[in-house]
């Protein structure tokens, strides 16, 4: 078995609260991939897309995956866009049980209606941009997922359940 948990899927999909709750049921660390960059960075993730791009937010990502991604008994929340460099899928499906956590487009749209921390999500274009960056993330997150949880109509209680099922 891996030593590590790390869930992935798209913006709004549950990483964070599953991965805390997760986290705490098997008396693991949590680490929050975004939280680290911003740490890291010294500034928001907005900011950092604003101020230095997303190639520079991506880089910074890559280097926080490479450092995080060989300890033990830990539970990371990657951010939605970890699975676009194969240099962090190849890391993280070695050293980790990769969960992913599907919602459909619809339901990010719902999760995400009222958030304005995301770089990635024009307000004039949000809704189509979810549908677009979905459609291209999807193959990426079920390509490298241990296993898939629709993550919809669950609550992250039960999304945990599941997640500790399926390692068994």
């Amino acid at each position: 078995m891996k030593n590590n948990i790390s869930l992935i899927g798209f913006m709004g999909s549950g990483k964070t609260t599953a991965g805390r709750l997760l986290a705490d049921r098997m008396g693991y660390l949590f680490l929050d991939l975004d939280e680290l960059i911003e740490i890291s960075e010294q500034r928001k993730i907005n900011d950092i897309f604003r101020e230095s791009g997303e190639d520079y937010f991506r880089d910074i990502e890559s280097k926080i995956v490479k450092k995080i991604a060989y300890n033990k008994t830990c539970v990371f929340a990657c951010g939605g866009g970890a699975v676009l460099r194969g240099e962090n899928t190849k890391i993280i499906s070695k050293n980790c049980f990769v969960v992913y956590l599907k919602i459909s487009p619809l339901e990010a749209i719902r999760r995400l209606s009222r958030s304005t921390d995301r770089p990635l999500l024009p307000d004039n274009k949000r809704d189509e941009r979810i549908h677009k960056l979905i459609d291209t993330r999807d193959k990426l997150y079920s390509g490298y997922a241990d296993i898939i949880i629709n993550n919809e109509k669950v609550s992250p209680e039960d999304t945990v359940e599941k997640i500790i099922a399926s390692m068994q």
